[in-house]
């Protein structure tokens, strides 16, 4: 499998959720996206050579076990960081905004340490 960019890993998680609510089609991402088709028609294309997503005959696109697990990490990055911004004051425009520049940007690493810390900080909380 190759190693994904940015707006790869933003497009495997937007067909993540996309899948959540039943069948994904380019048009569908290009929607959730604002982007055009010819620009998810690339990333389809490239997404599909990585080995992360298939796409059946009828044009219905779903994840790879790779494609899926990259997707749930991504995601789950996406949200921590998004609750976490907000828990700290940010509002939650700005929060999600942020949170997709940041949990590109993280090293596996850091974003364990992050979330035991925040794991440790709600259990505080709750005393």
């Amino acid at each position: 499998m190759s190693k994904l960019r940015q707006s790869g890993e933003d497009y495997l998680e937007t067909i993540y959720i996309l899948s959540k609510r039943g069948e994904v089609r380019s048009v569908d991402i290009a929607n959730e996206m604002n982007v055009s088709k010819p620009s998810v028609c690339r990333a389809v294309g490239i997404l599909k050579k990585g080995g992360f997503i298939d796409i059946d005959e009828y044009g219905y696109i779903s994840l790879t076990d790779e494609g899926n697990r990259t997707a749930k990490n991504v995601y789950e990055r996406h949200t921590v960081l998004t609750d976490w911004l907000v828990g700290i004051g940010v509002d939650e425009k700005t929060a999600e905004e942020d949170a997709c520049r940041l949990e590109h940007n993280f090293s596996e690493e850091s974003f364990e340490k992050l979330k035991n810390h925040i794991k440790i900080c709600h259990k505080k909380s709750d005393i």
